[in-house]
C-alpha cells in the first residue's frame, strides 16, 4: 500500500493536460488533418496555385488550433476545476485508488478505471476517454512511485 499527501502544481497540470489531449486519438486526426492541409496550401502558394489569402486562411487556421490546445483548453479547464487547488492523500494499493481530504473521500477499485497513461510528471487514471484522475509522481517518496507504478500496471489493463 502506498499512501501519499499531495497538492498539484499549476504549471505540471497544465502540461499533463497537454498530454491529454494530445493523446485523444480524435485530436491527433485533426491536428493531422490541419498540419497536412497547411502543407499543401503552401505548397501550393509558392507554386502560384491560389491566392495568398487562402494561404494566410490556413496559416491562421492552423496557429488558432494550436493555441488552442496548447495554451486555452489546459488553461480553461485548469481555471474551472476546483480538484487543482485542493489537497488530498492518495491511498494506492491492489485493492484500488482511494482519495480523501477534508470534505470526504472516495475509493474505486481498479476495474472502475478503463485505461492509465504515465507522463513526465503524473499517472492519469481514465475512467472513460474523457474523464480521469491524475496523481503527480513528486507525491511520492523513495521507491514508493515505483510500487505505485507497479499497482497501476498490474490491475488496469490496457
Amino acid at each position: 500500500m502506498t499512501s501519499t499527501l499531495f497538492t498539484y502544481n499549476k504549471a505540471k497540470v497544465i502540461q499533463a493536460l497537454r498530454y491529454h489531449f494530445i493523446t485523444r486519438k480524435e485530436i491527433k486526426l485533426m491536428l493531422i488533418i490541419v498540419n497536412v492541409f497547411s502543407i499543401l496550401s503552401a505548397v501550393l502558394f509558392f507554386a502560384k496555385q491560389i491566392s495568398a489569402l487562402a494561404f494566410l486562411v490556413s496559416a491562421l487556421l492552423w496557429f488558432a488550433m494550436m493555441i488552442a490546445f496548447w495554451f486555452v483548453l489546459p488553461l480553461l479547464i485548469y481555471r474551472r476545476s476546483a480538484t487543482f487547488k485542493d489537497s488530498f492523500r492518495a491511498t494506492v494499493d491492489d485493492d484500488g485508488f482511494e482519495i480523501d481530504n477534508v470534505r470526504g473521500q472516495r475509493r474505486w477499485e481498479w476495474r472502475a478505471f478503463s485505461s492509465f497513461m504515465e507522463s513526465p510528471h503524473f499517472f492519469h487514471l481514465y475512467f472513460d476517454s474523457r474523464s480521469f484522475f491524475i496523481i503527480p509522481k513528486d507525491a511520492f517518496e523513495g521507491d514508493s512511485v515505483h510500487e505505485a507504478r507497479r499497482c497501476i500496471k498490474n490491475n488496469i489493463k490496457q
